[in-house]
């Protein structure tokens, strides 16, 4: 017996309502048809794809959640094979999801995703704005073909392509002592407090830039927010670290901040393009990866 796109699309749409009954309203079917046709693919395959709860919904075995993305892929590619007919591949259209890390999102993502939309403006692009652990959650399960992050302990299951690398600097109020220095050395501030931005992977980094030189930051305040983390600076509460710079040196409150480069020679964090390890992109996610490469080689330093 040979499985059908229905059913596919019945089993990930059960997969993503954590439901049958939820599934079937979505999908104006009847909750048997959908039992069925996730019964029948279990056969076919001979994989238990979900473990049902009486009354409760359903869970993902591990091998559903591997099947679940290959299957998200193949009615992907199935879609855009019925646009690309239909329009005889004179354009690229559709829908297209994808991820950015959370810091890197209002520096990169507006600009690539206005000249997206000038290349190829009938891809309809939903873009989806998250930590680290989220962006790899949404690759593996297929909720976005191809995320904009940084390459720390990427998951092996993610294969990635460096855009471009960034060093770290250090950020000062106007007024601070060595705001006017050219350089600055890790050893003049780590007895000062240091402002941290807290999200997973991005404070273990800058942590470790200290540790490499055999000395530990005084952490005073820690934050999730990138512009907190300047106005906590410009108003003299610490200095922080931070790798991305804005274009202006005024904060939301009109205070200043001074961007100094470090004395040390330290590893810069690369930012990267990511994606599911063998999946193969839509026309859709190719056009997207090529603006990427673009915008980087003409605006990123490396």
């Amino acid at each position: 017996m040979n499985y059908t796109l229905k059913q596919l699309r019945y089993f990930v749409t059960v997969a993503e309502h954590q439901s049958v009954t939820k599934a079937a309203d979505a999908l104006h079917v009847s909750q048997p048809a959908i039992s069925s046709a996730i019964a029948q693919l279990e056969t076919i395959f001979d994989l238990q794809l979900l473990i049902r709860h009486q009354a409760k919904g359903v869970d993902l075995t591990s091998a559903g959640r591997a099947f679940v993305v290959k299957a998200r892929q193949l009615l992907i590619h199935a879609d855009e094979l019925s646009a690309e007919s239909s329009e005889l591949g004179e354009s690229l259209s559709g829908g297209l999801d994808i991820g950015c890390f959370v810091t890197l999102a209002p520096f990169f993502l507006p600009a690539i995703l206005r000249q997206t939309n000038l290349q190829y403006p009938d891809i309809n692009v939903t873009m989806h704005e998250g930590a680290m652990d989220t962006l790899r959650h949404h690759l593996l399960d297929g909720t976005c073909e191809i995320v904009l992050l940084y390459e720390l302990d990427l998951d092996e299951r993610i294969e990635s392509e460096v855009m471009a690398n960034i060093p770290p600097y250090a950020l000062l109020a106007k007024d601070h002592p060595l705001a006017q220095s050219n350089m600055v050395s890790l050893k003049d501030l780590v007895h000062e407090p240091m402002i941290l931005i807290d999200l997973p992977h991005s404070r273990e980094y800058f942590r470790s830039l200290f540790l490499q030189l055999g000395i530990e930051p005084r952490i005073q305040h820690r934050t999730r927010s990138y512009e907190l983390i300047r106005g906590m600076v410009a108003n003299s509460h610490g200095y922080s670290l931070l790798n991305l710079r804005p274009a202006v040196n005024t904060t939301y409150d009109g205070a200043e901040v001074v961007c100094v480069q470090i004395k040390e020679k330290l590893e810069p964090l690369q930012v990267c393009l990511g994606w599911y390890r063998g999946i193969r992109f839509t026309r859709r996610a190719q056009a997207f990866a090529e603006v990427c490469r673009q915008y980087f080689s003409e605006h990123a330093k490396s």
